[in-house]
């Protein structure tokens, strides 16, 4: 087999995933330089040489780019802040390793704004009515507020407040689900004013679904559709998170979707490509370069946000159902050459567990944390014995996990991800929380109803309503 080096900049359960579709190769020896945010088990064990930088640091991240070089065939960016920052440019220009990811210039999802600018210029029908709020156009808070409250009035308060930067205030809120009154709508916009600007705009009904492709600089390659759950809790309650878990059908679409919601999403992403593009190739945009989050509507899909990197949950529903060697096709987007991408007949559920306090679990159920087992060390053995048993089935992805004297520790995120793997959703469903009810300790808890066939189906009825409409 031939031997490959390959830099993994990792953060959570994702580049966990992408760490175990190339070692899974059956045509390379991966050889894997992974910089970590923390101590990742599943990583530190697979790892070549490991490093942790926590905060991403541009310099540090090169430095250890530049001391393996030699050693290294290319590299791969799982999290968003290093792509933002511009690893790519600087580790291509201090080391000559092709990274996959794109650069600085082409993280669209650095900006909210530019996002909806730009679709306005080249897909204005994806965009719901959206006005930005930039404090350089205002001379005053109050006359902000005054052009806030004509704005709410004009949408009938149905809107969705966003911060042009991820970091910035409270992030994003919905109308109905983080406020319901003009003034809340306020407040939360002036939290995230005080930062730079905001856009406040329509919301919009409908069912949502994340599209990801790989690109090569030349072509989109898309990826089968996968559906997140953003609330905390059961039936979509709580608040927006990160995401509790996924799912991805045995085909390429969602259960309801139809093959027509698929080409139109094709064809909104591939114009989006081409402007960004340019004439002929630009290989500045390979690697993930779009995944969108799309919501299906009486008026056709329309897209909530861009982002320049795989998905998370997403890609993890992915990753052990692609059939094509990943260093394979890895290799193919730096050389121009991406084709289309096999992947099982198989659907696949991803469920998270997570500590105590987040998303304000452990203070809106404190009576179902175990006590007992708060800041204890998470116990991941039974789990790794379900994939020892049939991987084929299951996977196990640590995330914000630390290793510590040989024992696994939760961190504040989302700790740890299982992938069922099965014939239909429901299969896999099942196989992703025997995986979950196998792992103990530190007080973790999950969703119980991701992917659960009674919200499956509301979905369903929901999209048929809507295109009656």
């Amino acid at each position: 087999m031939e031997k490959v080096g390959i830099l993994v900049i990792s953060y959570g359960s994702r580049a966990a995933a992408m760490i175990d579709a190339f070692v899974r190769s059956e045509d390379y020896a991966p050889r894997l330089y992974v910089v970590d945010k923390q101590k990742n088990p599943f990583n530190v064990k697979r790892a070549e040489k490991h490093t942790v930088i926590s905060d991403f640091n541009l310099k540090a991240i090169t430095r250890f780019a530049k001391k393996h070089k030699d050693n290294i065939d290319f590299g791969i960016v799982g999290p968003e802040k290093p792509i933002i920052a511009g690893v790519r440019d600087v580790i291509e220009k201090e080391t000559k390793i092709p990274m996959i990811c794109p650069t600085r210039r082409y993280a669209i999802e650095a900006s909210k704004i530019a996002q909806r600018q730009l679709f306005q210029k080249v897909a204005p029908e994806v965009n719901p009515q959206f006005k930005v709020f930039d404090p350089k156009d205002y001379s005053s808070t109050t006359q902000a507020k005054k052009s806030v409250y004509a704005w709410l009035k004009e949408l009938d308060n149905q809107v969705a407040v966003k911060p042009d930067k991820a970091t910035a205030g409270k992030g994003v809120g919905v109308w109905g689900d983080h406020f319901n009154t003009p003034e809340e709508v306020f407040e939360h916009f002036i939290s995230n004013y005080e930062h730079g600007p905001v856009i406040i705009e329509e919301k919009v009904e409908g069912e949502e679904s994340s599209f990801q492709t790989f690109c090569d600089g030349k072509r989109l390659v898309p990826l089968p559709e996968t559906r997140d759950y953003k609330r905390a809790f059961d039936d979509d309650k709580g608040p927006n998170t990160g995401g509790m878990g996924a799912y991805k059908n045995a085909g390429d679409i969602l259960p309801f979707m139809t093959l027509r919601d698929r080409e139109k999403e094709i064809e909104i992403v591939n114009k989006v490509f081409a402007e960004l593009k340019g004439k002929g190739s630009n290989p500045e945009l390979r690697g993930v370069p779009f995944y969108a989050a799309f919501i299906h509507t009486s008026k056709g899909p329309k897209i909530l946000e861009v982002n320049s990197r795989p998905g998370d949950p997403e890609i993890m529903n992915l990753m052990p159902a692609l059939k094509d060697d990943f260093v394979e096709v890895c290799y193919n987007m730096i050389d121009g050459n991406l084709r289309k991408l096999n992947f099982r007949k198989q659907a696949t559920v991803v469920t998270y567990k997570v500590p105590p306090d987040y998303g304000g679990y452990a203070t809106k159920f404190p009576d179902r944390i175990n006590k007992n087992e708060v800041d204890t060390a998470v116990d991941l053995s039974g789990a790794e014995k379900l994939v020892e048993k049939n991987g084929d089935c299951i996977r196990v992805y640590p995330g914000s996990m630390e290793l510590r004297a040989g024992e696994n520790f939760a961190l504040g995120s989302r700790t740890v991800a299982v992938v069922g793997i099965g014939d239909d959703i429901n299969e896999a469903r099942e196989k992703s929380l025997e995986g979950i009810a196998a792992i103990k300790g530190g007080a973790l808890w999950n969703r119980n109803d991701i992917a659960i066939k009674a919200h499956i189906k509301k979905s369903v009825k929901h999209m048929e309503e809507l295109r009656r409409r």
